[in-house]
């Protein structure tokens, strides 16, 4: 062996460490993507719970409007009731949706 060999082959160390750096590199980078998609899914659930809330403010009292006037007195409370349940469920399988989308 002559004295050059020696000189750029690189010592089992070096190798090694090279090998490690990268995969902390890409770990550290599929950290940081994953932690974008968790704070995009979290942006994305405050968004859609916004458009919820102001359209179901809007629909409640445009639906309101119409079972006062097409709704006999007797009969307003139970269409009433049953619009705000219909709501609620869907409101409650659009936050779940996401939910899991976030801790699934």
């Amino acid at each position: 062996m002559s004295d050059t060999d020696t000189d750029t082959t690189p010592a089992p160390d070096e190798t090694e460490s090279t090998v490690t750096a990268a995969a902390d590199d890409a770990d550290a980078t599929d950290d940081d993507g994953s932690r974008v998609r968790r704070y995009a899914n979290y942006a994305v659930l405050l968004v859609l719970g916004l458009l919820a809330f102001v359209a179901v403010i809007q629909l409640y009292l445009s639906v309101s409007n119409v079972i006062r006037t097409w709704i006999e007195p007797e009969y307003r409370s139970l269409f009433q009731a049953a619009f705000n349940l219909v709501v609620l469920l869907a409101a409650g399988v659009g936050i779940s949706y996401q939910l899991r989308r976030l801790y699934g």
